[in-house]
């Protein structure tokens, strides 16, 4: 597979999960994700990927006092579509667990500015779909002149927490016609602690959309798993999505790498290298509910292809000793 170019001191960025980098053609790279607080939506930037560990975050919305957006703002990303920036994230009226979830719905901003980090953000609302159920972790993509969302939700109808769903879109917030069911948790490694599919990711590469998600509960069973669509074929249909039986990044123990995933996709200064971004803890005993364990931190590596065109993620790298 050849040594990679690019190693990055890890961890990348300490204590965010959920973590989201986007180059931009400004030559930028734009770094956001949940902060520990759960209150607000920064983003930092950075000529260069490292540089990212040193770059400081620009708040550029914080929750409500009050109501639907006021509470657990989690998994922000930043997409750049037809000239505006958008944030999806998912947000909350309540801590509270009821009935066994929490209650998060999914969120847009927008902000026609050139650059992303000055305030001129307006919120376009609750994204809505065909269940007004928990839902989360959205993102989305472009492909033929189409606008693809990803997310996950809760089922009433399936055992577990939430399933992954894919739609056409009408615009950046509004989902259009049917969404389709592309995969629900069912193997044992997609059910350890909560039967969880979530923080779907899109890599577009060698004829296929490799579409990456998480599975199993946030501790150290958190792992990724891997959907692959030939581009040719109909998105909306859900076999044309085909899951490996086996997760692709998984905690190890060795490298005391623990729950790897959430992750996002960027690629190297120069272009040529597919990154693979994502968290991870260092430990396991984790006190009290994991959710609220702000060690999970950002950490960056290559990806490396097989022959066949399909990506190795291999093993989630140890920390950078200085």
């Amino acid at each position: 597979m050849g040594k990679a170019n690019y190693e990055y001191l890890n961890p990348l960025v300490i204590q965010r999960a959920d973590p989201w980098i986007y180059k931009h053609t400004d030559g930028y790279y734009y770094f956001v994700a949940s902060v520990p607080a759960y209150n607000r939506i920064e983003i930092r930037s950075a000529k260069t990927i490292q540089g990212l560990s040193f770059a400081p975050p620009r708040t550029v919305w914080r929750k409500h006092d009050t109501g639907e957006m006021s509470k657990l703002i989690w998994a922000p990303e930043l997409h750049f579509i037809k000239g505006k920036w958008y944030v999806y994230f998912a947000a909350t009226h309540t801590e509270e667990i009821i009935d066994g979830l929490f209650t998060h719905r999914m969120y847009v901003i927008e902000n026609d500015s050139e650059n992303p980090m000055n305030s001129n953000w307006v919120e376009k609302g609750q994204v809505k779909t065909n269940m007004e159920t928990f839902s989360l972790d959205a993102t989305i993509f472009e492909h033929r002149d189409e606008l693809y969302y990803v997310w996950a939700q809760k089922d009433p109808a399936i055992k577990g927490n939430s399933n992954l769903y894919i739609a056409k879109m009408e615009n950046p917030w509004t989902i259009k016609g049917e969404p389709v069911l592309i995969s629900k948790p069912e193997y044992e490694w997609e059910t350890r602690g909560f039967w969880v599919n979530e923080g779907p990711a899109i890599l577009k590469k060698n004829g296929r959309i490799f579409l990456t998600y998480s599975a199993s509960a946030t501790d150290e069973n958190y792992c990724m798993g891997l959907l692959t669509a030939r581009e040719d074929t109909d998105l909306l249909d859900s076999k044309s999505w085909i899951k490996s039986p086996e997760p692709v990044f998984k905690s190890d123990a060795e490298n005391d790498q623990f729950g790897p995933g959430h992750n996002s996709f960027t690629v190297s200064e120069d272009g040529k290298e597919d990154i693979l971004i994502y968290h991870c803890r260092d430990y396991t005993e984790i006190v009290g509910d994991p959710l609220y364990d702000p060690n999970r931190h950002t950490k960056a590596q290559v990806i490396h292809w097989n022959e066949d065109g399909t990506p190795v993620f291999g093993k989630p790298v140890p920390y950078s000793k200085l």
